[in-house]
């Protein structure tokens, strides 16, 4: 059975290992070596995720089985001062992926949105990273086009999507 908890600062350990075990699968054939390094240390450093948590508002979700964390998102309601929560991340462990986990999170999210008086949720995601059809699939549409420059001259090359609730 697979069960969703909320995630505190004492939990960044167990997200940063999810995040450094999936990231070379996702955007191995995606990025360079050298970018991916600096993304992760940018976005999983212990002062970027607690600034995330106690600064900017997001919230943490863990989900597990009964031998552990399988994925983690991350999230953030009334994005931009409007009926929106932001789908931030989530990343599930190659092992635990076609078991509905993602799915799962991604439900929760939406359901915490919806509770949160949100119409949407919205999320980029890399042009050409697979989860763009489970997006699709789980009734996301594709927005707009749009390159993040996130410094040392990498870039984020993405699809704004978002879905009404």
């Amino acid at each position: 059975m697979l069960t969703i908890t909320e995630a505190t600062a004492q939990d960044f350990p167990t997200i940063q290992k999810i995040a450094y075990e999936t990231w070379p699968i996702t955007y191995g054939n995606i990025l360079s070596k050298t970018q991916l390094d600096y993304m992760l240390e940018k976005f999983y450093s212990d002062e970027t995720l607690l600034n995330n948590l106690t600064q900017k508002g997001h919230r943490f979700l863990l989900i597990s089985d009964h031998n552990g964390v399988l994925g983690f998102a991350s999230y953030e309601h009334h994005y931009q001062q409007n009926h929106m929560t932001r789908l931030h991340k989530l990343y599930v462990l190659s092992t635990a992926q076609g078991k509905g986990a993602g799915k799962l999170l991604l439900e929760e999210v939406e359901r915490l949105a919806q509770e949160n008086q949100a119409n949407t949720v919205s999320l980029n995601v890399n042009k050409f990273n697979n989860a763009y059809t489970f997006y699709l699939k789980s009734g996301y549409e594709k927005l707009a086009e749009i390159d993040i420059p996130i410094g040392d001259g990498f870039l984020m090359e993405d699809y704004v999507m978002q879905k009404k609730l």
